[in-house]
């Protein structure tokens, strides 16, 4: 056998050998780190939950909590631990601010704080006020807006024209404006549409002002908005004279008078007046005189 041979099989074995105790050494530390962590035990977290469902100014009881396991390091802000922490004690109880439904995690900022009263004042943002006004099943859509929808406010108002005569426009007054409450509800998970007498209102000092006075100058009525629309439009007053097919019947006007064929020419008819044409007057006559064997023609002249 060559040299050269024995000393390649002498190599792939040292190599061979090296391999084999590198993986043993890798497995066991390996299956040390998996008993250390074994015997290591676990932090426990919980998470505290409505177990029944809460509305606006439920109190908040141990029995309509729960714990659960929450594996996460990291809890919703605002989030409780224990359900002693939510409840507090008989003298200093909490109540529900918003709706939380089974298995939705209670936040502080969904009940009041240890002692407080469940009032619509306790759920107005700092600076902001609330102010209601008077609707009916038109002028409330159809009953069909509830507590934390955004809605338009019309003002439609009677203006006296500098001649005297009375035009009426309609402005719009708000946009996008927090409903708190409609009539005593301000449970916003309640979905059936009821028919209303007064909407509350989330709105600014100067809100405020403009709709006290637009409710005692005119007749204020609601326009609701999509979930997602947070922008402000731009708006004009709309008076009588621009009520009409709207623009979508202008625009098939349009498309209408391009199919039509064109219309025939109209061809216009003179009359002419005609003078009589009279007879012309003869100059001569003619006299025929008979002989014995023929008939002669003789002309004699008219006297003019």
């Amino acid at each position: 056998m060559r040299s050269s041979t024995i000393l390649s099989l002498v190599i792939a074995f040292v190599l061979a050998a090296a391999a084999v105790f590198g993986m043993r050494e890798y497995l066991s530390d390996q299956k040390a780190r998996l008993l250390a962590m074994n015997g290591m035990k676990a932090e426990e977290r919980t998470l505290v939950v409505a177990a029944t469902p809460m509305r606006f100014g439920d109190r908040i009881r141990s029995e309509n909590l729960r714990a659960i396991p929450w594996p996460s390091n990291e809890t919703p802000a605002g989030s409780f631990v224990s359900i002693e922490l939510v409840v507090g004690n008989d003298a200093q109880p909490r109540y529900a601010m918003a709706a939380i439904d089974p298995g939705e995690p209670v936040l502080s900022s969904k009940i009041t704080g240890t002692g407080e009263r469940a009032t619509l004042s306790a759920a107005l943002d700092q600076g902001m006020k609330a102010v209601s006004i008077r609707v009916n099943d038109v002028l409330g859509v159809a009953g069909f807006v509830r507590p934390s929808d955004r809605v338009d406010v019309l003002l439609t108002r009677v203006v006296r024209g500098p001649a005297g005569n009375d035009q009426t426009f309609v402005d719009v007054l708000l946009q996008g404006v927090k409903v708190l409450a409609v009539d005593q509800t301000a449970d916003e998970r309640k979905d059936e549409p009821s028919v209303v007498k007064t909407v509350t209102f989330e709105v600014t000092t100067d809100e405020a002002q403009r709709l006290t006075l637009g409710s005692s100058i005119g007749t204020l009525s609601l326009a609701l908005r999509n979930v997602a629309s947070s922008s402000v439009e731009q708006t004009r007053p709309i008076t009588v004279a621009d009520l009409g097919g709207g623009p979508m019947a202008t625009e098939l006007g349009k498309d209408l008078e391009k199919q039509l064929p064109e219309p025939p020419k109209q061809v216009q008819i003179v009359e002419q007046k005609v003078e009589p044409v009279l007879p012309v007057e003869p100059k001569w006559v003619t006299v025929g005189v008979w002989n014995t064997t023929k008939r002669e023609e003789h002309r004699v002249g008219l006297v003019q």
